[in-house]
């Protein structure tokens, strides 16, 4: 017998995807969220063919169409000499090529969207202001129930299950900030996502249309601080990003000064672990496998989790469904923590590696970087 309800703990992107997803198999859910509204922490958001195909079936990609932006290219550049290395493809090559668009927009209109379909929907209800740990859901998984934990990097659902992950800091650094696009104009393209590549550091840039101003990540080694995410950073924090970017090109470094309210976050990540109890209890997204962003997947792994997971669980009985769903999972992500690796190394190369780098990157034709991403952007989920 397949799963007849679940609790889902948390209403972020992945708790919110997942009461959809269980929703189109005719599954009620119940979302427990402990924050009295929902406030989305972060700035912008990329969402690749792989998520944006499946938020197309569950029908919210209709809700982010007039909202979100549709990049022409992803390009690579050097910080310090501002020289173009290497350009992706997108806009309407990637929906010929991924059969999906790549679209970028602010993290809260995203979770409004999702916040937004599944209020409409009569087998998803949503408890906020509640907080939910350890034995407070044993009694939801009577009757065929099954515990979803959506609660993010510091988990409390991990608690119920043995040998599952632990949050450790990563040693990353991510400083995000806002600038407007007139501040803008003339260093970074309207239409195009811009990584910019230095020693030891890098610099992601991309419009946002709801705010006409450019999401800006910038990423470096540092010590942690404290555990927050909402932090401004301190003048010593401050004075640490200026001079991991010191030696960068001067137009790069009056956007930091042009910017607006900055944040400071210490990158978390996820140990490697169990995900599931092979009874009742499952982890999906950042609870399960927080990584780093430098392959811009965190949002899209806890899409593509979501719906694997309530397709499994429309079809068997817990017991099988959790095992199963983590087998399966597992190996894509650690993929992609591999890859995401690699971009740091990539990103952030310095000396030899770096003129290395960029020779290798200007030889590569824009095709031939585009079907590196095949395996990720045409990943088709399980229906």
């Amino acid at each position: 017998m397949s799963v007849e309800h679940a609790a889902i703990i948390g209403a972020g992107v992945a708790g919110l995807t997942a009461a959809l997803a269980l929703a189109r198999h005719g599954i009620r859910s119940e979302i427990f969220e402990q924050a009295p509204d929902l406030a989305e922490v972060g700035a912008g958001l990329q969402i690749s063919p792989n998520a944006s195909r499946i938020l197309d079936k569950l029908g919210v990609l209709d809700l982010l169409a007039p909202i979100w932006l549709e990049p022409s290219s992803i390009r690579l550049i050097s910080g310090p000499s501002m020289r173009e290395l290497a350009t992706v493809p997108m806009g309407a090559a990637a929906r010929a090529r991924w059969e999906a668009p790549y679209g970028m927009l602010h993290r809260a209109s995203l979770q409004a969207a999702l916040l937004e379909a599944v209020r409409a929907n009569s087998l998803c209800t949503l408890h906020l202001g509640a907080r939910i740990e350890g034995g407070d859901v044993a009694g939801i998984t009577r009757a065929g129930g099954v515990i979803i934990g959506a609660d993010g990097v510091w988990s409390k659902t991990r608690d119920l299950i043995a040998d599952s992950p632990s949050s450790r800091f990563s040693g990353n650094i991510a400083y995000r900030f806002t600038v407007s696009a007139a501040d803008a104009q003339g260093i970074l393209g309207r239409e195009s996502v811009s990584a910019f590549l230095g020693p030891s550091a890098h610099l992601v840039a991309y419009p946002l249309r709801e705010t006409d101003s450019f999401n800006m990540v910038a990423i470096t080694t540092g010590h942690a601080g404290a555990r927050e995410w909402l932090a401004q950073p301190t003048q010593a924090q401050r004075q640490q990003l200026l001079s991991r970017f010191s030696r960068w090109n001067p137009a790069l470094l009056q956007l930091f000064e042009k910017s607006g309210a900055m944040t400071f976050w210490p990158l978390y990540e996820a140990t490697r672990g169990k995900w599931q109890n092979g009874r009742d209890t499952v982890l999906i997204g950042d609870a399960a496998h927080a990584m780093m962003p430098f392959a811009a997947q965190g949002a899209a792994m806890a899409i593509e989790d979501a719906y694997e997971l309530a397709s499994l669980l429309a079809k068997r009985p817990a017991a099988e469904a959790l095992p199963l769903f983590e087998a399966h999972r597992v190996p894509r992500v650690n993929r992609l923590r591999q890859r995401g690796a690699f971009n740091q190394f990539v990103y952030h190369a310095r000396g030899p590696f770096r003129i290395g780098r960029d020779i290798v990157l200007s030889l590569k034709p824009p095709q031939s970087l585009a079907a590196e991403l095949d395996w990720i952007y045409a990943y088709r989920a399980m229906a």
